[in-house]
């Protein structure tokens, strides 16, 4: 895959995580990555440039995360810079995953930390939506 088409990558990654309610995508700058945040929550994190080092890093059911690096072990590694028993690293530059399939995985990341907040705060993010669609 070539510099083009992960950027085309980076950027349908950071629109569709923009759209999950209450989640935004930036670059942050301490970090040097782009951060996927729900209400001051991490739920992932990506390089900001296209290379071959770039990579998506996501939460997904620890069970799940082992499976997935059997079944992929030159796409997907132990969390960069992350719990290793949580979180994997999905290299973009590979196209063994569809984008369907890592959009996916980027839902499953923003459920899990949704879920780890209280049922009133889970409510609020997901009404938030709700209000400024009927705006």
């Amino acid at each position: 895959m070539n510099t083009t088409d992960i950027q085309k990558r980076i950027e349908r990654f950071q629109a569709y995580g923009n759209t999950l309610p209450g989640a935004k995508v930036y670059f942050r700058e301490d970090w040097e990555t782009l951060y996927f945040d729900l209400d001051g929550k991490q739920f992932g994190m990506m390089s900001p440039e296209a290379n071959e080092k770039a990579l998506i890093t996501l939460k997904h059911f620890p069970e799940k995360n082992e499976e997935l690096r059997t079944m992929y072990p030159e796409i997907i590694i132990p969390g960069y810079y992350a719990n290793k028993k949580h979180w994997n690293s999905i290299m973009l530059g590979k196209d063994e995953l569809s984008d369907e399939e890592i959009e996916k995985m980027i839902l499953i990341s923003y459920e899990l930390v949704l879920a780890k907040f209280a049922k009133k705060k889970q409510e609020e993010i997901k009404n938030s939506v709700i209000e400024s669609d009927r705006k």
